[in-house]
């Protein structure tokens, strides 16, 4: 029999108060109170009813399955889904950390008891009375497991996973443990199960930050050379994770050299040590502060990467991002850095009008008090504590990158036969770069 569904802390969830878990609720309390006996003696039509409401459900679970690429119990899934994306009070004191203390453990024990009852329901009485069968395809559903638009086959598994563990427990404080103990290995929401996120806009203008369920699973292991880069990257990184003082972080150099790719590898390998990548454009600047009101209170490190930054002699957007970065009233938030990719060092175009004292020069628009000018363009730069530079390879570092990659994916050609090739493809696709060199042996294993 179910107790009532009457929960204290789990009470809102992203799809509304009419959402399957109150339609299921509702549907068992019907006919745990006899419903369709009364149908009996009343002559209505309630078990037809009611099976068209139970169909209902199960499409909803199908359609969900489809959405999330959810498998096996896809009731469990859902009712897993929901706990670990309620972001309450509890759930967000447990995200990244652990167990919370005090009174609430006892009130989301009492809801953790009404999830364990939806789990533990045997629906085969109500399939069998209603005549509903198809209800055993959502216990054992086979499929999913692939990229889906709204989560990566990563975060399927995990969810999967712990409905498994979920559905095994004996009691509620043991699932109530299992919960708590993925709260502070992976957090809550979508900032727990995602990696990198973006800034979008609700139907109100509001700003929301959106995940990016998918980004390459490269690692900076992966990246050939510039070890030196890489280790002040990591370096910095490290000590941002662990709570410590770190730096804004700018990488320059030329194009294709892995910046924007040591920037996703740091997405990937530290996820598990709570650290977020929020990806802003620079048309986005004017949001920024908005952006940060969402994520300094949360327990996860945020990593705010803006790729290929730079400015024109007419864009001012850079001075909203100056006063993110350092100046303004308010403190930058301890969980929240800037990192940043960018061709040129000092970020703003500059002109020889900025420096020149010659006011003879009439083509170029003088400035009154220049160094001023040159200041305020420097500024911006000068607020990344650690600035690492990303140069063009030679033609020996080149070649090391191609035997590199064509070993790592196991391309047979010979030594000689490949860097021959390789030269020559360099000099009409875009010079010596790390890029380059990745796109020869995809064009080389396109053809095998």
């Amino acid at each position: 029999m179910m107790r009532d569904f009457e929960l204290i802390v789990y009470r809102e969830f992203p799809e509304g108060r009419d959402n399957l878990l109150h339609k299921m609720a509702r549907l068992i309390t019907e006919y745990e109170e006899g419903a369709v006996v009364r149908r009996n003696t009343a002559g209505g039509g309630t078990e037809q009813l009611m099976a068209g409401k139970f169909y209902g459900c199960i499409h909803s679970l199908l359609d969900q399955a489809a959405a999330y690429g959810f498998y096996g119990n896809l009731w469990h899934c859902y009712l897993t889904h929901l706990l670990v994306t309620s972001e309450n009070g509890y759930s967000r004191g447990c995200e990244m950390r652990g167990r919370a203390e005090g009174t609430i453990n006892e009130a989301v024990l009492h809801d953790i008891a009404v999830f364990k009852d939806f789990f533990d329901y045997d629906f085969s009485p109500m399939c069998e009375t209603l005549h509903v069968k198809e209800f055993r395809m959502v216990e054992n559903y086979e499929g999913g497991r692939e990229e889906t638009g709204v989560y990566n086959a990563r975060i399927c598994q995990c969810i999967c996973s712990l409905a498994r563990n979920l559905s095994r427990t004996g009691t509620a404080k043991e699932m109530k443990d299992i919960l708590t103990e993925f709260y502070g290995k992976y957090g809550v929401g979508r900032l727990g199960l995602h990696k990198c996120f973006r800034i979008g806009h609700g139907t109100q203008g509001e700003v929301r930050i959106e995940p990016i369920p998918r980004i390459a699973h490269v690692r900076l292991d992966d990246l050939v050379g510039y070890e030196l880069q890489k280790k002040k990257l990591r370096e910095n990184t490290d000590a941002f994770v662990a709570g410590k003082k770190a730096n804004n972080c700018l990488l320059f150099g030329d194009a294709g050299t892995g910046k924007s790719s040591c920037i996703k590898a740091i997405a990937n390998e530290y996820y598990d040590k709570g650290l977020r990548v929020i990806e802003v454009y620079k048309h986005q600047f004017q949001d920024l502060h908005e952006t940060i009101a969402h994520i300094k209170g949360r327990n996860y490190k945020f990593i705010i990467f803006m790729d290929d930054l730079s400015f024109e002699d007419f864009e001012i957007e850079y001075k909203y991002l100056k006063a993110v970065i350092e100046g303004g009233l308010e403190k930058k938030p301890e969980n929240v850095l800037i990192y940043a990719t960018s061709n040129r060092r000092h970020l703003i175009r500059e002109n020889y009008g900025d420096k020149t004292e010659d006011g003879r020069l009439s083509d170029i628009r003088q400035d009154m008090h220049t160094s001023d000018t040159v200041q305020e363009k420097l500024s911006l730069a000068y607020r990344f504590g650690v600035t690492i530079y990303f140069g063009t390879p030679d033609k020996k570092q080149f070649q090391g990158i191609v035997k590199a990659l064509a070993q790592r994916y196991g391309i047979g050609m010979p030594e000689e036969e490949l860097l021959l090739e390789a030269n020559q493809w360099e000099l009409s696709h875009g010079g010596l770069s790390g890029r380059t060199a990745q796109q020869f042996i995809d064009y080389v294993l396109g053809k095998i």
